[in-house]
Formats: C-alpha cells, sequence, structure tokens
C-alpha cells in the first residue's frame, strides 16, 4: 500500500506514566476500546503505536500532533516558514537526523530548537543534546515534511564541508589538477564529491542551470530557480581549476585547452533520476565560467492540456497545427518554455500515418515515432544544411530547433509553401513582431504572407508560493496598473517567503501565451506594410489576448504577483 504522508511515524514512550496511547486518549482522540485493539495488533505486526492507529485510519498524524502539543505542551511547528540558521544544521549529522528523523532549526540563548516526527522519543533528544553539548528545545512537526528539509538542507551543507576540503587539498597538493585522473581513489577525491553534490543539490532545489563564475579572489556558484539566479556557495579560487578540470573530464572536454569556449555532455544519475547536462565552458579575464543546464526530460511528457493555456488559446492552437502546411512559429527569449511547448506540439501531432524529422542543437528529449538530427556544426551540419538533408526524406512535418540566419530562414519558407508543416522558434518580444523579424531576414513579404500559419508568443512567470501565499489590499500604483477604479477595493496575494520557496514567495511557474492566428486581413496587411502595430490591432480586433492582459488574469486569479506582470511585458501594453 503506498503510504501517505505521515505514515510510518514513529511515537515513543516519554516516561511509563505518559504513553502516546494515553495522551490520545486523554485527548479524546481514541476511546480506550480503540487503544486496547491497536495494542493487539501492534503486537502482532511488531509496528508502533503511531504506525498501527495511522494505518487503520482511527487518527491522523494530525490528531496524534494535536493531541502530543494539547497534553505536553510541545508547540507545532511549521517548517515551510521556518529561516533554517545554517550553523544549527552543522552542529547535527545528517545521519542522525535521518536516523530519527528529526531536523535543528535555529539556537535560543543556550538552546538548539529541533523538530521531531517524535518528540516523545527520549533517545532522540539524549542524543542530539550529547552531539551539541545543547539543551534541546523539541518541537513536533510531520514527518514527510522533516524529510523533506533534511534532504534540501544537508545536501546544500554537503557542498559547502566537500569545498572546504576541496579548498585544503588544493592548498596542499599544488599538482592536483595534473592528477586528477591518476588518482587511486578517485570516488573519494573532494573535487569528486564536490561535483557530486552540487549536481544532487541543484536537482533537490529545481535548478534549470548552474553558474560557476571566477572573479579576482573568489569563485561565486549560483543556481537559475524558477528563472532568477540564487547565489548557493562562495568559494576560494584556489577550487576553480579542480573544478573545471574535472566537469571537463565528465563531459568529454579536452582538459589542456582553456583558450576557447568548449560545449559537452553530461549523463549521470541522481537518486533513482538520469538527469542530462549540457556544459558550456567560457574563458573569461579571471579563468573560465562554467554554466550547467540541467535538462529536467519529464517537463516533456505534459499535453498541451497541461501547458497553463485558457480554453480559448488551446482552441486556437487547434485550429494551427491541423493545417497541412505553413509555418508554425513559437517565439520568446531564452527559458521562456518555447522547447516544451514544441515537444508538446510534436507529441500532439505524431502518428503512423506523418513523417515527423527534427533538427535541433541540442536534442533535448527524444520522442518515440520521430527522426531527430543533432546540429554539428564542426562536422558541417549546419541547421540550413540540414534542413536541405531533411527535405529530401520525404516529411510531412518538420521542426526546425531555431530560425538563427538568413539562409534557414529561406528555406523553411520554402519548405512551408511546398506543403510542409514547418515548427520553428524566432526570439522576438510578441507574436507581431516575428513577422518584421522575418522579412528583416531577407524574406520576401508575399512569401512570409503566404506561408505563416500561426505564431506563438509565451513566458513564463513565477507562482506564488502556495504554502507561504497571504493576500494584501492592492496600492494605489498596482490598481492604476490593473485599470481598477481607485474607490474599489482589491484584493491581491504575495508569498511571505518560506523553506519550501527558500525565502523567495514564489514556487513554479505558469505559462502566458499570445496566440496570433493569420487570416486574409493579416496576410493583406503583411504584403502592404511590415508594421506590427497594425497586425497588433488586427490581432486583438480578431479576438487575441495580449501577453500582458492574460498574466493580468493571472494576478488577479492570486496565480502571480504584479510585479512578475511588470517583468513580462511594458505596462503601457496593458
Amino acid at each position: 500500500m503506498k503510504k501517505k504522508c505521515g505514515q510510518g511515524v514513529s511515537f515513543m514512550v516519554i516516561s511509563e506514566k505518559k504513553r502516546l496511547g494515553n495522551i490520545l486518549v486523554d485527548a479524546g482522540k481514541i476511546n480506550p476500546f480503540q487503544l486496547q485493539n491497536a495494542l493487539k495488533t501492534q503486537k502482532m505486526l511488531g509496528k508502533k503505536l503511531g504506525e498501527v492507529l495511522i494505518e487503520s485510519n482511527i487518527v491522523s498524524e494530525d490528531d496524534i500532533i494535536q493531541a502530543i502539543e494539547g497534553q505536553t505542551g510541545i508547540k507545532r511547528i511549521d517548517l515551510n516558514n521556518v529561516k533554517y540558521d545554517k550553523k544549527a544544521i552543522k552542529l547535527v549529522s545528517q545521519n542522525l537526523c535521518n536516523k530519527y528523523v528529526l531536523i535543528p532549526f535555529g539556537f535560543e540563548g543556550t538552546k538548539i530548537k529541533v523538530a521531531l516526527a517524535d518528540p516523545l522519543n527520549i533517545f532522540a533528544i539524549d542524543d542530539v543534546s550529547i552531539s551539541t553539548g545543547l539543551i534541546v528545545e523539541s518541537f513536533i512537526a510531520k514527518k514527510c515534511e522533516i524529510q523533506k528539509f533534511i534532504e534540501v538542507n544537508y545536501s546544500s551543507q554537503e557542498v559547502s564541508i566537500a569545498a572546504e576540503q576541496l579548498l585544503k587539498e588544493t592548498i596542499h597538493s599544488k599538482n592536483i589538477v595534473e592528477n586528477i585522473e591518476e588518482m587511486n581513489d578517485i570516488k573519494n577525491a573532494p573535487v569528486v564529491k564536490m561535483i557530486e553534490h552540487l549536481f544532487k543539490n541543484s536537482v533537490e532545489m529545481r535548478a534549470s542551470d548552474i553558474h560557476i563564475e571566477p572573479y579576482e579572489h573568489e569563485i561565486r556558484i549560483r543556481y537559475r530557480i524558477d528563472g532568477e539566479l540564487q547565489t548557493v556557495n562562495i568559494l576560494g579560487k584556489e577550487s576553480l581549476a579542480p573544478l573545471v578540470t574535472r566537469i571537463k573530464i565528465l563531459a568529454g572536454l579536452n582538459i589542456a585547452e582553456k583558450r576557447v569556449p568548449q560545449d559537452g555532455r553530461i549523463i549521470t544519475k541522481v537518486g533513482n533520476n538520469d538527469v542530462d547536462l549540457r556544459v558550456s565552458i567560457l574563458p573569461v579575464v579571471n579563468g573560465e565560467k562554467v554554466v550547467i543546464r540541467i535538462l529536467n526530460r519529464s517537463s516533456y511528457k505534459v499535453g498541451k492540456e497541461r501547458l497553463g493555456l485558457t480554453k480559448e488559446n488551446l482552441k486556437k492552437i487547434e485550429n494551427i497545427i491541423v493545417s497541412p502546411h505553413g509555418i508554425v512559429l513559437v517565439t520568446g527569449p531564452t527559458g521562456s518554455g518555447k522547447s516544451t511547448t514544441l515537444y508538446t506540439l510534436l507529441s500532439e501531432l505524431n502518428s503512423d500515418g506523418v513523417n515527423i524529422v527534427t533538427i535541433e542543437d541540442p536534442v533535448e528529449y527524444t520522442l518515440n515515432g520521430i527522426n531527430q538530427v543533432n546540429v554539428n556544426t564542426k562536422a558541417g551540419m549546419s541547421f540550413a544544411s540540414g534542413l536541405r538533408s531533411i527535405l529530401r526524406q520525404d516529411p510531412d512535418i518538420v521542426m526546425i530547433g531555431e530560425v538563427r540566419d538568413d539562409e534557414t530562414a529561406k528555406i523553411a519558407t520554402k519548405a512551408a509553401i511546398t506543403g510542409h508543416l514547418v515548427l520553428t522558434t524566432l526570439h522576438t518580444n510578441d507574436a507581431p513582431s516575428s513577422v518584421t523579424r522575418l522579412i528583416d531576414m531577407g524574406i520576401e513579404p508575399y512569401l512570409v504572407a503566404t506561408s505563416i500559419a500561426g505564431v506563438i508568443s509565451q513566458r513564463l512567470v513565477k507562482n506564488i508560493c502556495y504554502h507561504c501565499k497571504e493576500s494584501y489590499e492592492a496600492s494605489e500604483y498596482e490598481r492604476n496598473i490593473l485599470k481598477i477604479e481607485k474607490d474599489k477595493l482589491l484584493t491581491l496575494y504575495k508569498g511571505n517567503g518560506c523553506g519550501y520557496c527558500n525565502n523567495t514567495g514564489y514556487l513554479g511557474r505558469s505559462g502566458v501565451y499570445e496566440i496570433m492566428e493569420i487570416t486574409r486581413e493579416h496576410r493583406d496587411a503583411i504584403n502592404t506594410t511590415r508594421d506590427p502595430n497594425v497586425l497588433m490591432d488586427i490581432s486583438i480586433k480578431n479576438g487575441m489576448s495580449t501577453l500582458g492582459k492574460e498574466c493580468e488574469k493571472l494576478v488577479l486569479q492570486g496565480v502571480t504577483t504584479v510585479n512578475e506582470l511588470a517583468n513580462i511585458t511594458l505596462l503601457t501594453d496593458i
């Protein structure tokens, strides 16, 4: 049976006089008859009483926590709203935390504050007190919450510990870079542990990229989480060479070459999951800067219904992709979710009756039944040359990772007007601007008007963390932005910052879409003018909702904030 959060919680004896069963009876959560039956089952199964009661659906974990809190005075704590003290984390080992399901989170005078799933466990409290030399102030929290924050906080600590060990070794061994491939016990080498913990911690914190940045006296390590960079560690400059060398070895790059950029790939395992890492190394003034993109393959396994599209926009996309030929453009800045949208559309179009070929740089996720080609510029396989060959493979649908140059744009346009459906991406600020961009790339306006089927412009906005979400009265400035009357009260929402969202107030992201279906009116306008404002007016008249309007809806629904609305579009365009 699959366990819910809280199943498997053990509650031990604080003394012979005060047992969990007595606490629950005194609190009115169970009756003596239920207690006796549960004790018999406990003896038969060899489980803890709390486990038996929860699995039998006699009480919930919340019931047990309320009873202990009411009968013993041990306070319940919401770990989502805790700011963890790193000094407290360092004092208690992860093994001890896992053994007793507890986590330290702060101090008060000579006391260390500890949240336990089982605050009646005197052995756990004694072990923490002995290991820290401090008096333990106990709190109670859910088992699943404690386990989550053990993983997050101790994986960060492991990175710091490995960094300290690496620094010590680099100071004492000048030849560490040369000897890194010849180490007898390479698995236990500080640089190896450092990289392993770095990968594990970044995945656990939901990072999309790792940045290792060298400066004059230090190295800064940052993660991009929900589209925003966050500093997670500062290392000594001495650690740079072994770190970069180890990453190059894993990515199959030339460790001796430090003058030119290098790109590579690492496939590693984090927990039970295979993680695909794309490595980019760039020589800078103070050494080599490393950016590692973490490809979350599960994010591409979504149906179009889960992209966050409204019913109206979902219908528009369906109308666009059923076109037998033409160009479907997905536009937006880097990191706006264009690849996820493209893969989702390809999955929808994939069937036995069509031949789909893609050319990508790089292939981020392999789709069964679709022929995917990797760009390899060193071998002469560019988007343009690859696309020419693909068109000789009798394709029905072609996906081009990105239209980067005039030549690729011209070939894609010709493919669209000769009976192929072409899916590709461009970097433009909104949907109408993509038409101007193609014309600027040398495509004749009449060819653009003939070939283009539709444009999907998108952004990703950060969601308010639902664990620390709270309401507040909108300011006059916010009401003006949202065009709400001055006298009308408006309730908005924000995140206070908690353990789940790393004290940012945001957790996860939602897509915001602007979908331009090409009509006869659009085609006439493209032939007569290249002004994107004219196309925007036509699109709005035909029912297109702009990025600003779509984000405005999410603000009023309490999904995101006015700050995110300001970040994705000009307020004057709302």
